[in-house]
């Protein structure tokens, strides 16, 4: 009875796989068939488009027995202007003052022993800043004009010397050994002299290092020492001088040959709500590696609302004509071949068709392009519902 089950329950099981495996194929046959002949309807369908939109096409044309506006698509025109076109070049720059300095000590520097100034006073050319610890230096120029003392003594009792054996020697005293050696000794003295002057002038010299004085008018901006603490990096104490400011720029290298001295620019001040008008001051002689352009001035007037690293935006003027047929950039269509336009034409059976122009532009600018050839300005051009037109299009104006 057991094997009975058994043998029952195997058949089960493998009829049941059997025809799982049958219904599977089934479906998967009934898909693929459905996805061919979607494929194909598909396929029918785009063609017999195709085949109204051409009939659409030639009976459009050949009907001029129909009315004027019947069928016809609403468009918008304007007119083909000439005017002035202006190409700029739209760079990231910055303010910059002519005058910043950055104080430091004319010798090797030293520990502060008096600070004169904060950060945000208005300093003076000229004005001390601060003091160094001058204790050495003081000792030396104490030592040097003591040495100093010394020789005009020495010297002028050689002097003494040198002069009365002088005389003695035209009175036919005394030996000429003893001229020349009084001599030789004045004389050696006279340059102990000069050179112990000297060293009186290196020492005030040094004294003076210890003096630390700004060396533009301005604004001290930064002010990063304390007393007791030593000076003598750059950095330290930055002074600001906002009467001449400039702007700065990065000027890609493929623009190098278009930007010149004396080049016209328009600078936009956003924060400032400004827009100033100047030109290119400085040229730089070198082509940065990192950013791979060359660096571009333009001098602007100071303007309290104006910092130094402030941003702006550069327009350099790199190209203009006068008289140039200008449309808008997106009205500009293209195919395979060409650049082209729609414009309005009028028939003599008193239809407005779309006209198809091709074109060669020119430099684009914001909204608008030049056109190099293809338009003669003050054609018609169409603005609106110009993206699904087809040439010999029957239209009306909006």
């Amino acid at each position: 009875m057991k094997k009975y089950s058994f043998v029952l329950l195997t058949s089960v099981i493998v009829l049941c796989a059997i025809s799982c495996n049958n219904s599977s194929k089934e479906k998967n046959a009934i898909l693929a068939n459905k996805k061919s002949l979607l494929i194909k309807l598909t396929e029918e369908k785009n063609k017999i488009d195709n085949q109204i939109k051409l009939l659409e096409e030639e009976i459009s044309k050949l009907d001029t027995a129909s009315s004027n506006n019947k069928n016809a698509k609403l468009v918008a025109v304007s007119p083909v202007a000439i005017q002035l076109f202006e190409h700029y070049i739209d760079l990231r720059g910055r303010v910059d003052a002519e005058n910043i300095s950055y104080i430091t000590p004319r010798g090797m520097g030293g520990q502060v022993k008096s600070l004169l100034i904060k950060e945000g006073d208005q300093v003076q050319k000229g004005q001390l800043l601060l003091k160094l610890d001058d204790a050495i230096m003081r000792q030396s120029l104490i030592a040097a004009r003591q040495q100093l003392e010394v020789i005009k003594t020495q010297l002028s009792f050689a002097r003494n010397v040198y002069d009365r054996q002088q005389n003695l020697w035209e009175k036919g005293i005394g030996t000429e050994v003893q001229l020349l050696n009084a001599k030789t000794n004045s004389d050696a003295l006279q340059n102990q002299l000069k050179t112990a002057e000297e060293q009186v002038k290196v020492a005030v010299e040094q004294l003076n290092t210890t003096n630390v004085y700004s060396d533009v008018d301005g604004v001290a901006e930064t002010v990063m020492v304390k007393v007791g603490e030593l000076f003598g990096g750059m950095g330290q104490i930055k002074i600001v001088n906002t009467d001449k400011l400039k702007v700065i720029a990065n000027v890609p290298e493929n623009y190098l040959t278009r930007v010149h001295k004396g080049t016209p620019v328009v600078i936009e001040i956003a924060d400032a709500n400004k827009i100033l008008h100047s030109t290119i001051s400085l040229i730089g002689q070198t082509i940065e590696n990192t950013q791979r352009g060359f660096v571009a001035e333009a001098k602007i007037p100071s303007d309290g609302i104006l910092k130094p690293n402030q941003s702006v935006l550069m327009k350099i003027l790199d190209y203009t004509l006068a008289k140039a047929v200008v449309v808008p950039v997106n009205t500009i269509q293209s195919d395979e071949k060409n650049k082209y336009v729609y414009i309005l034409e009028k028939k003599a059976s008193g239809r407005t068709i779309a006209t198809r122009k091709i074109i060669e532009l020119g430099y684009v600018y914001g909204d608008f392009v030049e056109i190099k050839s293809g338009l003669q300005g003050g054609e018609q051009l169409i603005t609106v519902g110009y993206q699904s037109l087809y040439e010999g299009q029957i239209v009306t104006v909006n």
